[in-house]
């Protein structure tokens, strides 16, 4: 096993509302958009952000081993509301992230029919749909994770998902 230390230098956390397609599809109306979804999960969005800016892009500073735990559930579509949940994340018992998901830039139908415009969406792929204020790149100075923080994150009707920094 290795440690984050030994590839970055600026690991950040981003909680997310997780959208697991149940139907495939392309070009989806935004109307239909929440037909094809099965259900929900959280998502960490682990972010190398130095990574991430040496790249211009954001693949490689989110994908590397270990990076983006899913979980501790997932529920289907009829038993929450997406769009009103509390989405938290704590840092080593401090609250960094506290937000609803009405608070999106963009609603999962938005989504989701901007997605499949131009990519073809099948059953069991995962949405991640963007992470509320609070990062720690957002702070000054930023505050980036260092093995042994405890990630944890809870949104409404999906339990807790919480992670050791190794």
């Amino acid at each position: 096993m290795w440690s984050a230390a030994e590839i970055t230098s600026s690991l950040d956390y981003e909680v997310e509302l997780a959208v697991i397609i149940g139907r495939g599809g392309r070009g989806i109306r935004k109307s239909e958009a929440m037909r094809h979804v099965w259900g929900y999960t959280i998502i960490n969005d682990v972010t190398a952000r130095d990574w991430q800016r040496k790249h211009k892009q954001w693949f490689l500073g989110k994908s590397f081993d270990t990076f983006c735990p899913m979980g501790p559930i997932a529920v289907t579509a009829d038993e929450l509301d997406a769009g009103n949940l509390e989405v938290k994340c704590w840092v080593n018992g401090e609250l960094r992230q506290n937000a609803n998901t009405r608070d999106l830039i963009f609603d999962v139908p938005t989504i989701i029919e901007t997605i499949s415009a131009g990519i073809t969406l099948y059953p069991g792929d995962i949405i991640a749909t963007g992470t509320p204020e609070g990062v720690g790149i957002g702070f000054n100075p930023p505050k980036f994770l260092k093995s042994g923080d405890v990630v944890a994150m809870e949104i409404t009707g999906l339990g807790r998902l919480q992670n050791t920094v190794q």
